[in-house]
């Protein structure tokens, strides 16, 4: 939708012919649109191939092919239905690859689908030697269990314009978004099970300022551009630094300072290490704000909206209330009344406990795992051995969790005994209530997969597949 309001301004002067197509919309309606002709056609891929399967789509005529969030198009599993739409487009048409990373399988359909093409790439504007960087880089280390209330008090230090913040899965973008309005954000949830009405609520809100967070996951925040955004938040950290890169640059974008904020759990600090190796910047770790911050920070707020009222005109209608008062009560006592009230309006309910802090490991120690985490209903982790490999990784779904009695052993024993895995292959395991994560290494997890659906876990078949983000 967004592509499509954009090129139907570009081509209104020529009279352009534009068609969105995609899954949620009535197809009738995009039948009727294909066969009166369009001269510009933005689809998703499932939808493109169900138009083409029909022999709606013709794409005989075919001069450009635009491949717009080609990784995350091949993330998502959409590799063979773009094979397929381009082995059905002429083969003198152009073909432009649009890709906010450059991992190895992007640069083989590279090869595969364009002729002779000239590699564009844009460059992050980087600070001069000596001058402060554009974005402010920064990062906590601490337990999964204390994630949430951590980055409502850094968000309250903080106090962003707007933040938008990134979470690996719905379910966690659900669950975070509830928590920070229940301490008095006006946060909004973005992800791929919303439907393209849900998401245009939640953007207008975002961009008429009455919400002034998003949680969100990479796929669904793709695109976006936020101009009131201050704050990008990384509730987990990327595994790529690529995707880092890509997040962050959403902030600091002509020439706006901005804040990208990472909240790291011990094992994950190996990634943070990647990541500034790979950027060549630091990212400075932080103390989680103590209650004392938050108050302190609070008093602040409260002092500076007080000076600012004074500072305007229009308060002498109050002052009978305040010389009233002052018959009764010491001037002082008064002032102090009013600034507890205006205290008590700043925000949600106070923090009584403090975050204990985590110290982050040193490199050589072998990464942990998640452990428990705490609050019934939250995940339970086992404790792997260290993985001997290191290199990148990614989470496969299994679909039956603590409610089936699905135990750590019991995915580490599916896992190692259907696929060609040790038991020191396997990472991090999360159990929730209906399904669980297992971590295992990027390069054999479509072997996993694969390997998983022809058993059984806890004596039944459940869905298997590779955790999808959006």
């Amino acid at each position: 939708m967004q592509v499509s309001e954009a090129v139907h301004r570009y081509g209104r002067a020529l009279g352009a012919r534009v068609l969105p197509i995609y899954g949620g919309q009535p197809i009738g309606r995009q039948l009727r649109a294909l066969q009166q002709g369009a001269d510009v056609v933005v689809a998703t891929p499932g939808r493109a191939i169900d138009h083409l399967n029909r022999g709606t789509l013709r794409l005989d005529s075919l001069v450009t092919v635009v491949l717009d969030e080609a990784d995350e198009m091949l993330d998502m599993g959409f590799a063979e239905d773009i094979d397929a739409i381009l082995a059905d487009a002429p083969e003198g048409r152009q073909t432009v690859l649009f890709s906010a990373t450059m991992p190895s399988r992007i640069n083989a359909v590279a090869r595969e689908h364009l002729r002779d093409p000239v590699r564009i790439q844009i460059v992050d504007e980087r600070a001069a030697p000596g001058e402060a960087p554009l974005v402010r880089q920064m990062a906590y280390v601490l337990s999964r269990a204390h994630k949430a209330a951590a980055l409502a008090r850094v968000l309250d230090v903080e106090s962003p314009a707007a933040a938008l913040v990134f979470c690996r899965t719905r379910i966690e973008v659900d669950q975070l978004a509830e928590t920070l309005t229940g301490r008095g954000y006006r946060a909004e949830a973005l992800h791929g099970g919303m439907s393209q009405e849900q998401r245009d609520r939640v953007m207008t809100r975002l961009r008429s300022g009455t919400a002034d967070l998003l949680v969100a996951t990479d796929v669904a925040a793709r695109g976006l551009d936020i101009e009131q955004l201050t704050h990008v938040v990384n509730y987990d950290v990327p595994s790529a630094p690529e995707s880092y890169v890509h997040r962050i640059g959403r902030v600091g974008r002509a020439g706006r300072e901005g804040v990208a904020i990472t909240l790291a759990e011990p094992r994950e600090h190996r990634l943070l290490k990647n990541i500034e190796r790979v950027t060549g910047q630091r990212i400075q770790i932080q103390k989680v704000p103590t209650i004392a911050d938050l108050r302190a920070r609070r008093l602040e707020m409260v002092r500076a909206t007080l000076r600012e009222a004074i500072l305007e005109e229009g308060l002498d209608r109050f002052r009978v209330v305040v010389e009233t008062l002052a018959d009764e009560f010491d001037v002082m006592e008064v002032a102090l009344a009013a600034v507890k009230l205006a205290h008590d309006a700043t925000g949600g309910p106070e923090d009584e406990q403090e975050i204990p802090e985590v110290a982050a490991p040193r490199s050589e120690r072998p990464p942990q795992g998640r452990g428990d985490s705490g609050p019934r209903g939250g995940p339970r982790g086992s404790k792997p051995r260290p993985r001997t490999g290191g290199g990148p990784t990614t989470r496969v779904f299994v679909g039956a969790g603590r409610s089936a009695g699905v135990r750590p052993q019991d995915l580490v024993g599916a896992v190692t005994g259907e696929s060609q895995l040790t038991g020191r292959d396997v990472g991090a395991i999360e159990i929730f209530d209906k399904f669980s994560l297992v971590e295992v290494p990027l390069s054999t997890a479509d072997d996993v997969v694969v390997a998983l659906k022809g058993s059984t876990i806890k004596g039944r078949k459940v869905t298997i597949r590779r955790e999808r983000d959006a």
